[in-house]
């Protein structure tokens, strides 16, 4: 029986003994039975002695002993084999003839080596020829050794140095074949799904950070990596109306179909991608050596094609559709958490574009939701920190050219972003809950300047100040109370405030939103629709509304355009001239006045002007400024146009 050649055998393991062994006589020896069998081995006359400072055992008597120690060597259930100085097999004891497929005496003055595999790598013959040599410590190591018979034994081999006088050493053989099959089974459950049977998210991550090693890709394959992480769309759904039990059953028909789609995807490569699921609904199909974005982007649309197809569960016809997002890159430089980071956001993306598809990685996409992710999660710190500031746009009078009124604008001046305007952060203030924090000191100061303004020019008439309020302050917070207060405390008149909702806050107000914007109106504060012309439109609620201002949106006003920005000429959009005409008329008739925005020619403004509107604002007068350049503008009469 010899050592086979299917991979390389472990490195033995040196164990230095712990208790270090008596010298014992063995000069008592006898010759009786050596002509049948194999030479006795060298025993001690005695059993050894404890060490010192126990009380010794009582020593076997000579007669008895060596045929005593012979009989216990050879009956063994433990196969043993005394080895001599030059590595050759003395005697060997009937277990290791049964454990190795052979006679027992036909190892003898055999190498022992070569009997059980210790020349396979170099660090067990270096470590067993120290031990020949004479060395005390001992070695352990496992071996694959292949029965004469065919099969596989695999054994654990144990060396260990007899008393020096005996120049031999003792290797004892176990069979752990049993305990390595228990442990693979047990691998096997700790590491594989038991509802799909596929590998789990332990052995997923094992075999993913293998194959990111730098050493995988030194030499050979591709160097690169592809991940599909995928979704199911609506399972929740099935586990709630059916049951877990179908939920389950469901699981493991779409484990099947992905397991087939890699075998197809694995059929022209060396190795197939390694499909797992990582929990829940959610699958991972993970391509080694991927040859770019085409290979995983096929192996996506597969995917989503196997499950397409009904599944048919006992009676029950179900169909479900997938969401995949899809990462393919470099595996230098890439970690584990990385590239499930990259494939779960790309996923979230799949599954906000729609589900039902797959989406592949965009570096600039991420980056721009990073950015969104770390603007979101300072933005209270950032209004504590006085890191905002408001600029101020004139909303002019068409008719006299005056300052009627100014409108604030926030601006964050961000010290990694330079300074941002609003739509790069009040939509993500909406989401988390911070545009409360932010509306409450956007409001106070802009009513504290609008006072300032008013006090610096006692004779003059004041201008109002119009500030931006989101639905969510009305709903997350006391905003009638806020206003009150501001204005208490500014010493503003309630006129000289105007609060700007967007139409699709302000035409679907119920309740309690609703019965704020009354209290407001009651109050003297003015009430804008923004950007109207664009949302619901829903002009039966004009009516029922406390509003008094609508502000158009910029888009119609485009329309009247009658010159290009370079000074040719444009003509104007007939249909606009209709609409906006029309909406004006309606706006007086109700008793509300109208502003244009995004007023950036003299035409514009003389056929806004012609058709009644009231105030402009846009960059034909001014854009948004410093309170400072504001102060200067009240100084005219009227507002020089640019």
């Amino acid at each position: 029986m010899s050592g086979t050649s299917e991979g390389p055998a472990p490195a033995g393991d040196l164990v230095r003994p712990t208790v270090t062994e008596r010298h014992v006589d063995t000069s008592s020896r006898t010759s009786a039975g050596t002509s049948h069998g194999p030479p006795a081995p060298s025993v001690p006359s005695v059993a050894p002695g404890p060490p010192s400072g126990t009380p010794a055992s009582p020593a076997v008597p000579d007669g008895t002993s060596l045929r005593t120690f012979h009989a216990a060597f050879g009956t063994a259930p433990l196969a043993m084999a005394v080895v001599d100085r030059e590595g050759l097999v003395v005697t060997a004891n009937e277990a290791l003839g049964t454990l190795l497929g052979a006679e027992a005496r036909t190892f003898t003055g055999r190498a022992a080596a070569d009997l059980v595999d210790l020349a396979s790598d170099a660090r067990t013959w270096h470590a067993y020829r120290e031990m020949l040599g004479g060395s005390r410590a001992r070695l352990r190591c496992t071996r694959r050794l292949k029965h004469p018979d065919g099969h596989v034994v695999w054994a654990q081999v144990t060396i260990a140095p007899l008393p020096p006088q005996e120049r031999a050493v003792l290797i004892s053989v176990t069979d752990i074949g049993a305990r390595r099959e228990l442990q693979a089974r047990l691998r096997h459950l700790q590491m594989h799904d038991p509802v799909t049977r596929l590998p789990n998210r332990t052995l997923f991550f094992e075999r993913l950070s293998a194959a990111l090693e730098a050493e995988a890709y030194a030499e050979c394959g591709t160097g690169r990596i592809g991940l599909c992480y995928l979704d199911l769309d609506g399972f929740k759904a099935v586990n709630d109306t059916l049951g877990h039990r179908v939920g389950d059953r469901l699981l493991a028909a779409v484990a099947e179909r992905l397991t087939r789609c890699a075998e197809e995807a694995g059929l022209t490569r060396a190795a197939k991608p390694l499909v797992a699921r990582l929990g829940g609904d959610e699958f991972a199909l993970l391509v080694e050596d991927s040859t770019g974005t085409d290979q995983l982007a096929d192996l996506a649309e597969s995917v989503l094609k196997a499950l397409q197809a009904p599944f048919d569960l006992s009676g029950q016809r179900l169909s479900l559709s997938a969401s995949i997002g899809v990462v393919e890159r470099r595996a230098t430089g890439t970690t584990a958490t990385g590239l499930m980071q990259a494939a779960d956001t790309t996923l979230y993306w799949a599954k906000a574009d729609g589900k039902g598809r797959w989406t592949l990685f965009d570096p600039e996409r991420n980056a721009h939701r990073m950015t969104r992710q770390a603007l979101s999660s300072t933005l209270r710190a950032a209004v504590e920190r006085g890191e905002f500031a408001l600029e101020y746009q004139p909303l002019v009078g068409m008719e006299d050219g005056g300052v009627h009124g100014v409108e604030a604008l926030v601006r964050w001046n961000h010290p990694r972003f330079g300074t941002l305007t609003p739509n790069r952060f009040i939509g993500l203030a909406e989401e988390n809950g911070s545009i409360v924090q932010l509306g409450r000191w956007v409001l106070a100061t802009a009513c504290r300047q609008a006072r300032r303004w008013q006090l610096d020019r006692p004779d003059a008439p004041p201008i109002f100040v119009s500030v931006n309020v989101a639905v969510r302050q009305v709903w997350d917070s006391d905003l009638v109370a806020d206003v009150a207060k501001i204005l208490a405390e500014t010493g503003l008149a309630p006129h000289l405030l105007q609060l700007e909702l967007t139409e699709s806050a302000v035409m679907g107000s119920a309740g309690r939103p609703l019965q704020a914007l009354q209290a407001l109106s009651d109050m003297g504060v003015r009430i804008a629709i923004d950007d109207f012309g664009t949302g619901y439109s829903n002009l039966a609620y004009l009516s029922r509304l406390p509003v008094s201002v609508l502000k158009l949106d910029g888009s119609f006003v485009r329309g009247f355009q009658y010159e290009n920005a370079d000074g040719s000429s444009a003509h104007p959009n007939p249909a606009d001239e209709v609409i906006v005409e029309a909406l004006i008329q309606l706006a007086h008739r109700l008793g509300l006045t109208v502003t244009a925005e995004c007023v950036e020619t003299a035409s514009q403004a003389s056929r806004l002007r012609g058709i009644g509107c009231d105030t402009g604002q846009g960059w034909l007068y001014s854009r948004p400024v410093a309170p400072e350049r504001i102060s200067a503008l009240l100084m005219s009469a009227t507002c020089p146009q640019v």
